[in-house]
């Protein structure tokens, strides 16, 4: 059998066809399209479960978004139609900063006009506060920042180890060279935030009655109420009436007297330094960030009472209200975010 004739054009098709067939099997895929990120008119922060409960029940927050990053036992952000979220950090700075920090640029969020409400429980001063009262801060100190010298080597006259790094001694403000030692929330929003809220009605307990009743002084024998003063935050869980007059103190001295001292937690600074470092990226309003903080429990012990036995051994009854009370002064706030946010959404409206 005579072979086919040899048909050049032929061959040239056919190698021509199997080079382009190569060349797009080679190609990379092309990505997918990027998903605009969820807009987002207020996020709620919280530090842990039975503070997160009481606004995911309230506000009805039944969309759940996985975040990578976020802690193993609070993977997820919780929203509703009305473009409230909210996160739970875990509790202490290391978790605070990282779970933020993972959020942020996740960038599966559009936080550029978004509100940041800041709300969990505190030890709080009986000098200002009560169990159950909820005090918008407009300083955030923190408490752990320091250099100590143990209370068995103090020097000479005294009064606490506690003392600024890169001083000489008590009393002497430090450098804040970790500029993560006091940070100051715009006036402008917790003014707005106190002045919505100030009037909520506030949950007690019968056993807070009962605790707040060994005090003969207002306002820690006195039922809650909304305030404004100020947080410390730190990861060591202090208590104590030595110990409450030192953070008193440290607290007008880092902020050159302007810092109203009221109660203690863990977290904010922290927060707020991962919430910083998303606004200097262009991420978010910093002015748009508000702290909620709730007393669970008293900061020292009442008079004739062991700081021991205050902290260790004793039930105040004041967790329950103190979380269910950061629902019900924040609400006031939240709300009116959502139902006038044309007035909101490019900035503390006056009025």
């Amino acid at each position: 059998m005579p072979n086919p004739p040899f048909r050049p054009a032929l061959v040239l098709a056919l190698l021509t066809g199997v080079a382009l067939l190569i060349a797009a099997c080679s190609r990379p895929a092309s990505p997918p399209a990027e998903t605009a990120p969820r807009p987002v008119k207020l996020l709620i922060v919280n530090m842990f479960a039975p503070e997160a409960q009481p606004f995911i029940d309230g506000l009805k927050l039944d969309q759940s978004i996985a975040v990578p990053g976020l802690p193993p036992e609070s993977p997820a952000v919780r929203c509703n139609a009305d473009d409230v979220c909210q996160v739970t950090t875990g509790m202490g700075h290391a978790n605070a900063a990282a779970t933020l920090t993972a959020l942020l640029f996740s960038r599966q969020f559009g936080f550029s006009r978004s509100y940041f409400l800041i709300a969990g429980i505190a030890g709080i001063d009986p000098a200002r506060g009560t169990l159950g009262s909820a005090a918008w801060a407009s300083w955030l100190i923190d408490t752990g920042l320091a250099w100590e010298i143990d209370a068995r080597e103090l020097p000479a006259g005294w009064r606490s180890g506690l003392f600024g790094i890169n001083t000489k001694g008590p009393g002497e403000k430090p450098p804040l060279d970790y500029k993560t030692e006091a940070f100051r929330l715009d006036e402008a929003l917790v003014a707005r935030a106190y002045a919505l809220s100030r009037a909520a009605p506030l949950e007690d307990s019968p056993e807070a009655v009962f605790y707040r009743a060994h005090w003969t002084s207002a306002p820690a024998n006195q039922p809650p109420a909304v305030l404004r003063c100020d947080t410390a935050s730190g990861d060591t869980w202090w208590h104590g009436e030595l110990l409450g007059n030192h953070v008193r103190e440290w607290s007008k001295l880092l902020s050159d007297g302007a810092a109203d001292y009221c109660t203690t937690q863990q977290e904010d600074n922290a927060s707020y330094e991962a919430l910083k470092r998303g606004a200097s990226a262009g991420l978010l309003d910093l002015k748009r960030v508000a702290v909620l903080r709730s007393g669970s429990n008293f900061d020292r012990p009442y008079p004739g009472q062991t700081a021991y036995d205050s902290l260790a051994q004793s039930v105040s009854g004041g967790f329950v209200p103190a979380t269910r009370n950061l629902l019900n002064a924040g609400r006031p706030f939240i709300d009116d975010v959502v139902a006038r946010w044309d007035k909101w959404k490019d900035g503390v409206p006056a009025n």
